[in-house]
């Protein structure tokens, strides 16, 4: 009887060891290590004559898409017009994603939280964005960037971001602008190094824009 219960017992403790081992259902094979959020990247799609393309996103580091207007799936399949309208709807494809925290943290601009306005609107025009991204980057970000006095910030170049999100065309522009900044708030405001603009674009022939917030 002895025998019986503690080969019973060793049968438990076996069985829990193995559940203990399984995946859970919330793990995402997806999800990578110290993965850090990029909030709302606009991309924005201007085509020489109304074209359906598909749009993909792919992670050479690890990462996922975790919100996306519209809806992303396995890819965006749209129709956009040579005045950037996508679907008869929308004037850009949006979604967030996690991916590695690899950005770049060497060069950039410290900037008082009441020049703010004033620093993006010049340094996207800079860049080479249109009025209406400049715009649309204006009026969501600058109003949540309000808890701190300053904030030192990023600029995240296509061949930095292109190391951990690539987006993919069906039809590709034939010139592509992407600019993402990583905004760390802080109170005690240190210069940075400067950053110096280099990697222009020009907004000509079929072209797509995009930017993005890392904070």
């Amino acid at each position: 009887m002895k025998l019986y219960r503690i080969a019973f017992l060793l049968l438990i403790l076996s069985a829990l060891h193995i559940a203990g081992c399984r995946k859970k259902p919330d793990d995402d094979p997806k999800k990578c290590k110290d993965c850090i959020v990029v909030y709302k990247p606009n991309i924005y799609i201007y085509p020489k004559q109304t074209l359906s393309l598909s749009v993909a996103l792919d992670f050479p580091k690890g990462g996922r898409v975790v919100e996306s207007i519209p809806l992303y799936g396995a890819g965006w399949n749209v129709t956009v017009t040579p005045e950037g309208k996508i679907n008869g709807q929308y004037d850009y494809l949006f979604y967030e994603s996690e991916q590695p925290d690899e950005w770049q943290y060497k060069t950039g601009w410290t900037v008082a939280k009441d020049s703010l306005e004033i620093f993006f609107k010049s340094n996207l025009a800079a860049y080479h964005f249109k009025i209406n991204e400049i715009k649309d980057f204006i009026d969501y970000w600058v109003p949540l960037l309000k808890d701190h006095d300053y904030y030192h910030i990023y600029p995240q170049e296509r061949p930095v971001i292109e190391e951990l999100i690539k987006v993919r065309f069906s039809s590709a522009p034939e010139n592509f602008l992407r600019l993402f900044y990583v905004v760390k708030g802080t109170d005690t405001p240190s210069p940075l190094k400067p950053h110096v603009i280099r990697n222009t674009v020009p907004r000509t022939g079929y072209h797509a824009a995009e930017w993005g917030v890392v904070l």
